[in-house]
């Protein structure tokens, strides 16, 4: 297990296709639905992206998505899987959160398979982000599909 210390974050910054495509692509029980693995990959270039390092290694990365000067979403997170419960995540949130705050932002939002979808890797998800002060605002079961409800956790900044 790594030190928090040993976890050093860039950015924000753009064009992290390169960087990112590989960790979601490590990721199959989150990210299989291929044409949405696509765009996030894709959104990694235009959107600010924080990028995690563990001795000098790619080790996760988070990108945000600006709904208004107020409002911002973690539109996607990916961390290798050997990486896993090491920090690395919670310490991606708060690198993201610490440059919302200095700007206007009150607001970070982040979409998760809701809990009534009985999947055990999304319900790992919900807890981290539970554990990182999210509170579920709402599930939404026509948002993505029904098969796939969207539950949508907010934390005010």
């Amino acid at each position: 297990m790594n030190n928090l210390s040993d976890i050093f974050i860039t950015g924000p910054s753009f064009n992290q296709s390169g960087v990112c495509g590989p960790i979601l692509r490590s990721l199959p029980e989150w990210f299989g639905i291929e044409a949405s693995t696509l765009e996030y990959i894709n959104c990694t270039d235009t959107q600010p992206t924080f990028v995690a390092h563990v001795n000098k290694q790619v080790a996760g990365f988070l990108t945000l998505k600006k709904h208004n000067t107020k409002s911002w979403e973690i539109y996607v997170m990916g961390v290798y899987p050997k990486y896993h419960r090491q920090g690395i995540g919670a310490k991606l949130i708060k690198s993201a959160e610490d440059f919302l705050r200095a700007g206007s932002c009150k607001y970070l939002q982040v979409k998760t398979l809701g809990p009534s979808h009985k999947d055990i890797n999304y319900a790992k998800t919900r807890k981290f982000y539970l554990s990182q002060d999210y509170i579920p605002l709402e599930e939404f079961t026509e948002l993505w599909d029904p098969a796939s409800p969207c539950l949508l956790l907010v934390k005010k900044l």
